[in-house]
């Protein structure tokens, strides 16, 4: 049993606010390619979901002039520091398990080099799923930021997710339980 969903972090107030404005369907998107990629790299596939789905929520609207400047975020953007702790602060507070809250925010905070002075960061499994998971649906321009997806549609999205992480989980339980090697 877990103890945050993807539902109660989808519902609280502050995922709406900052998940809307980095884009809803690219973090839905991204969660389930994370669930995906976990499944196949066999790392924690409720970590990861949950860290795809958070990836975004540390970007800053980056404006020049009453209009979305990309070269302005490219080079100044740091919403993965940002959204590490922001992601943290609400999984504790929603009651996550404070080792899997540090495991996500960790993963959201390695999502991408683009604040990074270099690229030689050394990445846990966990941390490169997500990043694979958000390259995946990147789109040139940041245009992925911006596909729309209604309520119904995402709040469906997200409760279908958390019944596959809910029957990986089982399953995975279930083969640890007749895996004499365990």
């Amino acid at each position: 049993m877990r103890d945050v969903t993807l539902l109660d972090i989808y519902e609280h107030h502050i995922a709406q606010k900052y998940l809307k404005r980095s884009g809803m369907a690219h973090a839905i998107a991204v969660a389930y390619h994370a669930f995906q990629l976990a499944k196949e790299h066999k790392v924690d596939v409720d970590i990861a979901a949950k860290a795809g789905f958070l990836h975004d929520i540390g970007h800053f609207t980056w404006y020049r002039n009453g209009k979305w400047d990309y070269e302005l975020y490219r080079k100044n953007d740091i919403h993965p520091i940002k959204g590490a702790e922001r992601a943290h602060k609400l999984l504790i507070r929603l009651g996550e398990n404070p080792v899997q809250a540090k495991a996500t925010s960790l993963a959201i905070l390695f999502h991408t080099d683009s604040f990074l002075p270099s690229n030689d960061i050394v990445r846990t499994p966990l941390q490169k799923v997500v990043k694979w998971a958000d390259e995946k649906d990147e789109e040139e321009g940041g245009t992925h930021h911006y596909r729309i997806i209604d309520h119904n549609r995402a709040q469906k999205s997200i409760i279908r997710l958390d019944k596959m992480i809910d029957e990986e989980l089982s399953k995975r339980a279930d083969e640890g339980n007749t895996n004499p090697s365990n």
